[in-house]
Formats: C-alpha cells, sequence, structure tokens
C-alpha cells in the first residue's frame, strides 16, 4: 500500500493529517501541491470520486478572490482552475496506491479507517 498526501506544508489540517499518519506508523510520501500542482487530468480523477464541491476550500484566499462568477462555473472550469491554482483545493488530499481516499481530515473512525488505522 502506498500513501501520497498532497498539501502545502503550513496548513493546520494537513500537518494534523502528516503527525497522526507518522504516529500511527503509516508511511506516506508528501506531494506539496505549490511546488507541484495536479494535473488538470489528476484533478478530473478526484472530482470523478468526490465532485466539485467536496474538492473546494471554501476558506481560502484565493476562492473568495474568484468572485461571484463562481458559483455558475461548470465541473470543467473547476477543473481547470484548481489545476491551475491549487490553493483552490480543500487540503489534504490522500491516494492511496494512485486512488483519492480522503479530502480533508477529521480524527474520525471512518476516515481513518480508509487510512489504515
Amino acid at each position: 500500500m502506498s500513501l501520497t498526501v498532497y498539501g502545502i506544508p503550513t496548513c493546520g489540517t494537513v500537518k494534523k493529517a502528516r503527525s497522526w499518519l507518522e504516529q500511527h506508523g503509516i508511511a506516506y510520501e508528501y506531494a506539496d501541491l505549490r511546488l507541484a500542482p495536479p494535473s488538470a487530468a489528476r484533478v478530473a480523477g478526484w472530482i470523478r470520486v468526490v465532485g466539485v464541491d467536496r474538492l473546494k476550500n471554501l476558506s481560502g484566499g484565493s476562492y473568495r478572490a474568484l468572485g461571484p462568477e463562481r458559483e455558475r462555473w461548470s465541473e470543467a472550469e473547476w477543473c481547470a482552475a484548481f489545476a491551475r491554482d491549487p490553493m483552490l483545493i480543500r487540503r489534504p488530499v490522500i491516494e492511496r496506491d494512485g486512488e483519492l481516499v480522503l479530502v480533508g481530515f477529521k480524527e474520525d473512525a471512518t476516515e481513518l479507517a480508509r487510512l489504515g488505522g
């Protein structure tokens, strides 16, 4: 099993997820979204699994800066926006063996079971 955690190092939720994984001895690779934004194809795959709304980082400055037209964007427009500005993506995004398993992180039994905890 191979886990990849996508996030940014300053995000508190990403820090919590990484700390939890380390405390439970679960190995993972870390991908900094700022240094290596996900491709549009990868984002499209995430959207297929969880939908656009689950991927939106509603609390971020990038989201607020988009303006009201964002309410009318299609899935394709959101996909392009996520790939262009990964700060729009809710973090962390966690994949297992290349497949999306979690967006965001709460120390909740259902979510943690997906990570092997």
